[in-house]
C-alpha cells in the first residue's frame, strides 16, 4: 500500500480535482466511481507495478491503442458534423486533428466541449463549419509522451484544466483521458488491497 499512500499524499488534491472534473454531474462518491470503473472494465487493467512505475504507455496498452489504426482522428478540413459522428461511432469524447491525415503532423484536438461551446451555444451550423474553426490549435495543444508517468500526466491535465491529452512520440500514438488515468490509479489500489489481504490471511510466508 506504500505506493498508493505516497501518491495520494503527494497528489491527492490533483486527483480529487481530476475526478471532480471527470464526474460531470451529481454528487461525487468514491464508492460510485470505483463501482463504475470496475463495471466498465476488467478486474485487472494494468498488471500491478506500483504507480511510480506506470507510464502512459501502459494505459495505451490496456486500451488497445498500441495496435495499428487504433488512434481516432480527423482532418482539420473535415466538417464538424462529420467529426462528431466519428466520436459518437467510437464512443470517444475527443479526436486528434491531423494535417492531411499524417500521424506525424499534429494540427490540434477537437472535443465534445468544443462542439457544445462553439457550435451548439452560438447556434452555428455543424454541417457548414470546419474542424479547424473550433479546434484547439497546435500552438496551444498540450501533449504527453508514452514514457510520461501517469501521476505526471494527471498533474498536467489538472493544472491545465483539460480532460484529453494526445500522446505524441514523433508521431501520434494515442490519446488518454482523465478517466483513463483515474481508472489506472484505482485499479492499482484495488490490486494492492488484494495483495495485502492475501498477506493478512497468511498466503505469503
Amino acid at each position: 500500500m506504500q505506493g498508493i499512500t505516497k501518491a495520494l499524499r503527494l497528489h491527492g488534491r490533483q486527483l480529487r480535482h481530476a475526478v471532480q472534473q471527470h464526474m460531470n454531474k451529481g454528487i461525487f462518491s468514491w464508492a460510485t466511481l470505483i463501482a463504475r470503473i470496475q463495471s466498465e472494465s476488467p478486474t485487472v487493467i494494468i498488471p500491478h507495478m506500483g504507480l511510480e512505475n506506470i507510464t502512459v504507455s501502459e494505459i495505451l496498452k490496456a486500451k488497445g491503442e498500441t495496435e495499428a489504426g487504433a488512434v481516432y482522428w480527423c482532418d482539420a478540413s473535415n466538417l464538424v458534423h462529420e467529426a462528431v459522428k466519428h466520436m459518437t461511432a467510437h464512443n470517444v469524447g475527443a479526436l486528434v486533428v491531423l494535417k492531411s491525415g499524417d500521424m506525424k503532423q499534429l494540427a490540434g484536438i477537437v472535443t465534445e466541449r468544443d462542439f457544445a461551446r462553439k457550435i451548439l451555444l452560438p447556434g452555428r451550423p455543424s454541417e457548414e463549419t470546419r474542424v479547424e474553426d473550433i479546434m484547439t490549435e497546435e500552438d496551444k495543444l498540450i501533449t504527453v509522451s508514452s514514457s510520461t508517468n501517469i501521476l505526471r500526466a494527471m498533474e498536467v491535465m489538472t493544472d491545465k484544466h483539460i480532460r484529453h491529452v494526445p500522446v505524441f512520440d514523433e508521431k501520434v500514438v494515442g490519446m488518454i483521458s482523465v478517466g483513463d488515468v483515474v481508472r489506472a490509479i484505482v485499479d492499482q489500489q484495488h490490486q494492492e488491497v488484494k495483495q495485502l489481504k492475501k498477506y493478512i490471511r497468511g498466503d505469503y510466508y
